[in-house]
């Protein structure tokens, strides 16, 4: 199945989710300015930490939104394979900003160590619980949506992490009004902090993982070879590329050697790699050269390098070039 063919099917649940990150960034934005208000007000720094993890949440929120957008336009003559990626780079830049958040947090929660302020835990522990309800529907709202686009998980993850941080604020503020300790604000931000962090590394190490092409970690490359050569006609493969467009939609091109026959008589070749790929490692975008004659024996992977691979059509008995290049399903 092709790229534009995956749009289609996606379309009807990006517009909803679409619409669960408007609604996400409207609830953010309430929570945002109390917990700012009350940060001031009670002079906890937990509070604005959280404060900051809650505007980091409007701007993922905001930015996963474009991402969706981008994402819903067709490939052109010069973004071939479309938009996917932006939702992509939008996650890695959300996780840069998550760390950078956590970094100031563990700032300021150093100097708060040394000279501990005094803290109105009342009004701490008020809007905390308040941020905590509105993240738990902004959660809630996005727990679906987060399972199939990383640009949208990465989204997910701020607005959960800020959520565990507000649960640390209500016991942070427990805690004062019960012992009296105002150090424990300074202890809870550096425990949201490390939360923060912790919810980023994953995000952009997938993101990153994507943008370098790297195969998915679901398929070996051995394993996937091996199934190519045990479909009837086939006698190798080589020239084995996978990657990922989003860590949901994944590409394969290389070269498959069968026997020498007509074309026509290639189609069933090509249609059971194609299913076999889809069924068995979710690759829905494939590119097949099909040859009958090997122009890489020995190889299963293709060093790319200037020179390193010959850019004319390789030859085949008779002078034919491969009567199936570029197949895409």
């Amino acid at each position: 199945m092709g790229i534009v063919n995956n749009l289609h099917q996606h379309r009807h649940a990006h517009t909803a989710a679409g619409a669960r990150l408007t609604l996400g960034i409207i609830l953010s934005s309430v929570i945002f300015v109390a917990e700012v208000a009350g940060g001031l007000i009670s002079n906890s720094l937990a509070l604005l930490s959280d404060a900051g993890h809650v505007f980091a949440d409007i701007v993922a929120l905001s930015l996963s939104a474009y991402a969706l957008r981008q994402a819903q336009k067709p490939p052109s003559h010069s973004m071939t394979f479309g938009y996917h990626r932006v939702g992509v780079v939008v996650a890695i830049i959300n996780s840069v900003l998550i760390f950078g958040i956590a970094g100031f947090i563990f700032f300021e929660a150093a100097r708060r160590f040394q000279a501990p302020p005094e803290v109105d835990s009342p009004v701490m522990l008020g809007v905390a619980a308040l941020g905590l309800a509105a993240n738990l529907i902004v959660a809630f709202w996005l727990r679906e949506a987060q399972k199939e686009s990383l640009n949208i998980r990465s989204a997910f993850w701020h607005v959960l992490g800020d959520a565990l941080a507000s649960v640390g604020v209500i016991i942070g503020a427990i805690a004062i009004m019960l012992t009296g300790y105002s150090i424990i604000d300074a202890a809870i931000s550096a425990i949201i902090g490390l939360i923060i962090a912790a919810s980023a590394w994953g995000i952009l190490a997938e993101g990153v993982k994507v943008i370098l092409e790297s195969a998915p970690a679901h398929v070996k490359l051995d394993d996937l070879a091996g199934d190519l050569r045990r479909i009837g006609g086939v006698q190798d493969v080589h020239d084995l590329h996978v990657w990922s467009l989003t860590p949901q939609l994944h590409a394969l091109s290389c070269h498959i050697v069968i026997d020498d026959r007509l074309t026509s008589e290639t189609a069933h070749v090509r249609a059971e790699v194609e299913t076999m790929l889809a069924e068995k490692y979710e690759i829905t975008h494939t590119t097949l050269q099909l040859e009958c004659q090997s122009c890489a024996p020995g190889g299963l992977l293709c060093t790319l390098e200037p020179g390193a691979c010959p850019l004319t059509p390789h030859a085949h008995p008779g002078g034919e070039s491969s009567p199936d290049a570029g197949q895409n399903s």
